[in-house]
């Protein structure tokens, strides 16, 4: 879905801010109904504020909604098609910060098509005559744009707080510097496919580790931390760092939790945890690029599990050198290579099994499809 086209798209050239806030409003018509009514509110009363500036009308800061939309009408700037869209934006709007009900999709629509007219008159009256409004069109639900609801808010907010600085800039300041903001925010939100967005930061002495939406309450596998293996379990007994959202902002002194630890561990584990995300990340974006398909993964690498793949017996004569896995494989039941966990690693559990004899295996499962492609 990257540089996929938006409706709202031909607004960029009157401001890019405007738009790609547009273009959140429309991923999440879909995804969360409830986020696309409050944050429409926010993105049409900053064209009220836009409005009042060209007009050179008084505008407080302390200025609400209502009193801006009053302002404009008693003015004589609205026509009674723009007003009553206007009011349905704000009082939809309204209900869906304040009301805990379910929003259906059709209150999303009507709001959207709302917007939709706020937008068309604001660029026909304040735009550029070049830019040219298309025909209004329902947006499509693409089911590959799942956003989290707290991940839209994240990436709202951040483009709303952009959208207010530009109507809050000084005329006189640099468009240059404003376009160059523009152009890093677009970018950012732009290549983000669902998931990717940065929901938190980990930091240690000065280092910083963005955490992506979808490893917010990632459960950690301890046998993923080579070196902080052990540190991780004792921290998980007691209740810290099981998932990713008990580690804490800064992890200088995370070590004082469990005994005979120190800071050595805490530099180990935010290295270790670099290279976790990492790996995340490459699998995350393998999942959606080839969606219903079975992975192998040990580290950055994986294996795609065919049905051929999946058949073969754990016998001797299939995999060599690693006995007493296959004995405790057939122990468990585990008597086919796709009753296999996909992440290898785990394997390592098992009684005089290390990291060297799942190496060793994944190695030779890869052998068993020398065609394939791998990371």
């Amino acid at each position: 879905m990257d540089n996929q086209p938006y409706f709202f798209k031909f607004l960029e050239p009157l401001s890019k801010e405007l738009a790609y806030v547009a273009r959140e409003l429309e991923n999440s018509i879909f995804t969360s109904p409830r986020t696309m009514l409050t944050h429409a509110r926010v993105f049409v009363e900053n064209i009220l504020q836009q409005v009042i500036q060209a007009e050179k009308l008084p505008d407080e800061s302390w200025t609400n909604f209502k009193e801006r939309l009053d302002l404009l009408n008693e003015n004589g700037y609205l026509t009674p098609e723009i007003r009553d869209a206007l009011h349905h934006v704000r009082q939809i709007g309204n209900k869906a910060a304040h009301d805990s009900r379910m929003f259906r999709y059709s209150e999303a629509l009507l709001s959207w098509e709302a917007v939709y007219t706020i937008v068309k008159w604001y660029v026909e009256v304040y735009g550029p005559v070049d830019v040219i409004v298309p025909d209004y069109q329902d947006p499509s639900h693409r089911v590959e744009q799942v956003y989290g609801i707290t991940e839209l808010e994240v990436r709202l907010k951040a483009l709303e707080e952009l959208l207010i600085a530009s109507v809050q800039k000084p005329v006189e300041e640099s468009v240059h510097d404003e376009v160059a903001a523009t152009k890093e925010m677009g970018a950012a939100t732009e290549s983000e496919r669902p998931g990717f967005t940065t929901i938190r930061t980990i930091t240690y002495k000065g280092q910083i580790l963005d955490v992506p939406y979808f490893l917010r309450d990632a459960f950690l596998l301890p046998q993923r931390f080579d070196k902080s293996e052990t540190f991780l379990i004792r921290l998980g007994a007691e209740q810290q760092a099981r998932i990713m959202s008990e580690f804490p902002n800064n992890l200088e002194g995370l070590h004082k939790h469990v005994k005979r630890y120190g800071e050595k561990n805490d530099e180990n584990l935010f290295d270790e945890l670099k290279v976790y995300i990492e790996e995340e990340n490459i699998r995350r974006k393998l999942a959606l690029e080839r969606p219903g398909e079975l992975f192998f993964f040990y580290k950055a690498d994986y294996i795609v599990v065919t049905e051929e793949l999946s058949e073969i017996p754990f016998t001797a004569d299939e995999f060599t050198g690693s006995p007493s896995l296959l004995r405790q494989l057939n122990e468990d039941q585990i008597e086919t290579v796709g009753q296999l966990p996909k992440e290898l690693v785990i394997l390592a559990k098992y009684e005089n099994v290390g990291v060297g004899t799942v190496e060793k295996l994944f190695e030779q499962l890869k052998g068993k499809q020398p065609t394939q492609m791998t990371t």
